[in-house]
């Protein structure tokens, strides 16, 4: 009994140590990469506030109300680029610490699943920059009173435009959340179908809710979502395990 407790402590200090291996791999690709944006972030920052300044009226300009944020706003985002451009080794990361301890399965469906979240966040992002930033900021350039000037501080900005990069970001993943749930056996596909009406209603209240208070961005963000249910939907069906799947599941690693 005291060689099996000896055994238990070894296994976990082998698991805490291969923790720590990993995370200090990820903190360190991760500062490596914040470390070689720095000297790009004044142009990273330009590259993000074009959107608003393409709807500007000529001379219009984002302002810097407080004295260190023209160094504090472009170090911010230069961070937040990194933590996006990094999610990929974040993720092997954490993959290979879990990988061991799953079975054949949940392998097989794990990476796609992984491998699909990461390129819908980054297809959300993508969408709000190109397509709702433009929409929502014209959108703002028109019912902006007479006589009132849109100056915007480059904090106040990059925050708003975080928001809707991380509320479109994390809205793509609906069909991976849908997928995640039918794998676990809390609903089913045709439940999921059922449910549609419920969904659309509901989606259209979190748009409300998470964007601006503008109808156009609420708009943008409840369509697409709208057309991510049904795609998650079909890939529900597509990865629901058979009788047969589910008992060779649950066969030995």
């Amino acid at each position: 009994m005291a060689a099996d407790a000896d055994n238990g402590n070894a296994t976990l200090l082998d698991h805490l140590v291969e923790l720590r291996a990993r995370l200090l791999r990820a903190v360190a690709g991760l500062l490596l990469l914040f470390v070689a944006l720095l000297p790009f972030a004044n142009r990273l920052y330009a590259w993000l506030a074009q959107p608003l300044l393409d709807k500007l009226p000529r001379g219009g300009q984002l302002i810097a109300v407080e004295v260190a944020s023209p160094f504090l706003a472009p170090l911010k985002l230069a961070f937040c680029v990194a933590v996006v451009l990094a999610m990929p080794w974040l993720l092997y990361q954490l993959w290979a610490f879990v990988a061991p301890g799953l079975y054949k399965r949940e392998k097989k469906l794990a990476l796609p699943l992984l491998a699909s979240a990461l390129a819908l966040f980054y297809a959300g992002c993508a969408f709000a920059y190109w397509i709702v930033l433009p929409a929502v900021f014209a959108f703002l350039q028109q019912v902006t009173p007479a006589g009132v000037a849109m100056m915007t501080d480059i904090n106040a900005y990059l925050d708003f435009v975080l928001v809707v990069f991380l509320a479109f970001g994390a809205s793509f993943e609906l069909p991976v959340a849908l997928v995640i749930l039918v794998l676990l056996g809390w609903v089913t596909p045709a439940q999921l179908r059922e449910w549609r009406g419920y969904a659309i209603v509901g989606i259209f209240v979190v748009a409300a809710v998470i964007t601006p208070p503008d109808v156009v961005s609420q708009l943008l963000l409840a369509l697409p979502m709208v057309a991510l249910y049904e795609l998650g939907i079909l890939a529900a069906r597509a990865v629901t395990p058979s009788k047969t799947a589910r008992r060779d599941d649950a066969a030995p690693r």
